[in-house]
Parts: structure tokens; sequence; C-alpha cells
């Protein structure tokens, strides 16, 4: 059986400080990263999502955290084709960009060039270390099963190799009855993990909850059933918390996964302590006889 690790997305989320979960003495960024790391052996970085992070704050990750420990990284909006500010961007870059809600398309290739490359450059420093699990590329909703998006994924493997990545849809094309099967056999060819989605159902973006291991790692992302996941205020979008029923339940799948890959597991609850409350019952429950 491959190894099975139990983390959150983000130790940072403001709400999960203001709710005590942390210890009076963990008062600094350096202090929460080191407390984190002595409850669970894996965490996802969702800052990289909505700015690149720099070498020096990823160093400081990395020298913070014990060996053995485990990041995976969100890929930055722009790289996966979601809108994003130009403050976002690197100062030095934001002249070259329209001032407006930047899409791929309007970012001249030079540019987009220099943000892959500073991107994959700064995950190095993770990876050189042995702390870089996968770096999750989320694609938005509008990213359908076509030829052309399974195109699009192979060229940002291509582009971030030695790195390695894992894939996330947001529209319901690709687990359709009638894509299942290319999707998963797809991702099995070319050696690319699927992340798997515990999700609200029901939506243009809902994906279902298959359990498929299409390489060695498998990741297991869970987003809760907020019935507000269509909101704009993301703290009602991941406002839900996992009852005891339903971790057993997802224990014995998450089981049946490791038998065929390592298996990543990342509670995206992110509202209060939930996710790392959810976080430390996965974990009891895994080490229970079945």
């Amino acid at each position: 059986m491959g190894d099975i690790l139990v983390g959150t997305a983000s130790w940072t989320h403001r709400t999960l400080i203001a709710s005590g979960w942390y210890p009076a003495e963990a008062r600094t960024p350096e202090s929460r990263l080191r407390h984190y790391a002595t409850q669970f052996p894996l965490v996802e970085v969702d800052a990289s999502y909505y700015a690149l992070p720099s070498e020096q704050t990823v160093r400081a990750w990395r020298d913070r955290t014990p060996d053995g420990f485990t990041f995976n990284v969100k890929a930055f909006a722009l790289l996966t084709g979601h809108p994003t500010r130009p403050s976002s961007l690197p100062r030095d870059l934001r002249a070259a960009v329209p001032d407006r809600r930047l899409y791929p398309k309007d970012v001249p290739d030079e540019i987009l060039d220099e943000l892959w490359h500073r991107f994959l450059t700064t995950l190095a420093v993770l990876d050189d270390a042995n702390r870089l699990g996968a770096v999750l590329f989320q694609f938005p909703p509008w990213f359908t099963a076509t030829a052309k998006s399974r195109a699009r994924i192979l060229e940002i493997q291509k582009r971030c190799a030695p790195l390695r990545i894992c894939v996330e849809f947001r529209h319901q094309s690709w687990m359709a009855p009638e894509h299942e099967h290319e999707t998963l056999e797809f991702l099995t060819a070319h050696d690319l993990p699927y992340v798997v989605v515990d999700m609200p159902q029901g939506h243009t973006s809902s994906v279902p909850p298959r359990t498929a291991a299409t390489s060695d790692l498998a990741v297991v992302r869970f987003h809760g059933h907020s019935k507000d996941w269509t909101s704009g205020d993301l703290d009602r979008r991941f406002t839900y918390f996992y009852e005891d029923d339903e971790l057993r339940t997802w224990a014995t799948r998450i089981r049946t996964l490791a038998e065929q890959a390592t298996t990543h597991v990342i509670f995206n609850n992110c509202c209060a302590d939930h996710a790392q409350r959810n976080a430390a019952r996965l974990k009891t429950l895994l080490t229970q006889p079945t």
C-alpha cells in the first residue's frame, strides 16, 4: 500500500488564526508553520494561485519544515487560464500588460514566459530539498473536455518537467459518462495524477467524487458541500464541516486508492479550523482497522 499523507489547504487563513487552533505562542508566520508541521506531513499552498511567491518566501517554507514534509503548490491563476488582476503580477511586469482583468490572451508571450520561468524557478527550491509533492493545476469551469484542452495539459506538463503536476477539473464534461473513460485513459497514458474532488453537485462546475488512480500519485481534495458554492464570498463557499460518517466512508475509499498509489489528501473547507479538525480525524480513522 502506498503512503497516505493528510493535510489542509493553507495554514495562514485569517479565520484559522482567529479560531484558536494555533497555540498562544504561535504568533508569527514562522511559528505557525513550524507548529502546523508537527500536526500534519502535508500542506497545500494556495496563496501561489493569487500571486507568485518570492524565492525568499519559498526558502523560508523550506527552512521552517522538517525533512519529509511535503508542499503541494497551486499554480498561479494566469497559468491555468483564470482571470488575473494586473496587481497580482510582479511589479516590474505590470507596465507591459493592459490595466484590466487579464486572461492569457491579453498578456504578451514574453511576459507569460517570464511568469512561467519565475514560478518554476521558485518551486525548484522546494524540489531540490525534496519538499515538493506536486503542482496543482486547477482548470477553470470553461476548460472543457476537448482535444485542444488535452493538448494544453500536455504542454503544461512538458513545461513544468521535471516538476510533477496534478490535474483538477472544474467542468462536468470531463467525467460525464460519455467522457469519463477517455479522460482517465488520457491521464493514465501520460502519467498525470488525477485530482479526486468532493464538492457540491448539480452545477456546471461539478465533478463527481470518482476515485481513480492514473499515476503512482493520487490526490484527493475536499471542498465541502456548502449551499453557497456559487457565492463570490470564499468564506461562505467553503464553509462546511465533515461529520464522522462522511469521513469513515472516505477513509475506506482512500485506503482503496492507496493500494494503487501514494495518496495526498487535502481538506479545502477553509473556514475557522474545520479543515484542521477534519484532517486530524481522518488521520485517526485511517489508522484504525477496517
